[in-house]
């Protein structure tokens, strides 16, 4: 069909239509010639190109001038809203309604930032923008920008400090590591666990790489410390589950804290060692800056993280 098209459309010097418009609406030759600043002979020549493109005569010379056949008159329905189409498309800057968008937008994240943004997102899709659905996929720091530039997802949420040239970026929160644990299960002298009491804990860990020991194991070492991980997955989700039943520590960004503290009771303490903090960016493509739907999502998923960073420190 694409191909038809095509070729279709080579045969036709879309600059046509616009001679056809003003036959149309001066009937005369010469008053087209004027209006589109174009010799006689040009028009003349142009309208002959037009009866071999169509196979028909579209204007006849009368007493009255100019005047359209019958084919030329339905082609005028066709032809005048297509042209409007074009004129609007280079005129007028594209527009978004979330009212009425009809529009599907993919989204690449950890499954972190998916429970402590997607919720409160889809909230507001729904109440803002009904016809607006979203589908994620786990990405992170590495494969996030790789899957934009493949098409894969439209806007990357992730620990990007940087992007590349032809990437757009933009802070969206900065995250710190805080431990989270069943304040029934752990006992601590205050809500503030000391480094000891730290390091008499059970650790559960989230680790992409499937090992027992991940970032924090190395902040530890630096101090010559140790902490004992017993459990290590990919997945955070399944963190809060283990620490709601065991004596265990689990640390993680503030964020994602924040909501496993008030969906199930748990505990959140600062860590009692410093570490460097983190920060959230959304990423996207510069050629989809000017895309007002992505650039709409984009202010709306800034406005869900600026409410993340209040509830957080709640």
């Amino acid at each position: 069909m694409k191909d038809i098209i095509e070729n279709d459309l080579r045969r036709l010097d879309l600059n046509l239509l616009l001679v056809f418009r003003a036959l149309l609406q001066e009937r005369s030759v010469t008053r087209a010639a004027r209006r589109l600043f174009l010799g006689q002979p040009a028009v003349s020549g142009a309208l002959k190109r037009l009866r071999g493109a169509f196979g028909d005569e579209l204007f006849v010379r009368t007493p009255r001038g100019m005047q359209p056949t019958p084919r030329a008159s339905q082609l005028a329905q066709q032809i005048e809203p297509l042209l409007l189409s074009v004129h609007q498309a280079l005129t007028q800057p594209p527009q978004f309604d979330p009212a009425t968008a009809q529009r599907v937008f993919r989204i690449g994240l950890t499954d972190a930032l998916e429970v402590a943004l997607m919720p409160e997102l889809m909230r507001r899709l729904s109440r803002q923008a009904p016809g607006v659905r979203l589908v994620t996929r786990l990405a992170d720091a590495v494969s996030g920008p790789a899957m934009l530039d493949a098409g894969e997802i439209e806007l990357g949420v992730g620990v990007h400090p940087q992007c590349a040239p032809w990437q757009r970026r933009r802070p969206l929160l900065r995250w710190s590591f805080v431990c989270l644990y069943n304040p029934k299960l752990v006992k601590t002298r205050g809500a503030r666990l000391s480094l000891g009491e730290f390091l008499r804990q059970r650790h559960v860990l989230t680790s992409f790489s499937a090992g027992l020991r991940g970032f924090i194991d190395e902040q530890l070492e630096a101090q010559q410390q140790r902490r004992l991980v017993v459990f290590s997955s990919p997945n955070f989700a399944t963190s809060p589950l283990i620490v709601k039943r065991t004596a265990a520590i689990v640390t993680v960004p503030d964020y994602i804290a924040a909501v496993w503290r008030d969906t199930l009771g748990l505990a959140v303490s600062p860590l009692p060692f410093s570490v460097p903090g983190h920060e959230v960016s959304m990423l996207w493509t510069a050629a989809s800056e000017q895309d007002p739907g992505l650039r709409w999502l984009r202010e709306l998923m800034a406005t869900v993280g600026e409410g993340l960073r209040a509830w957080r420190s709640a």
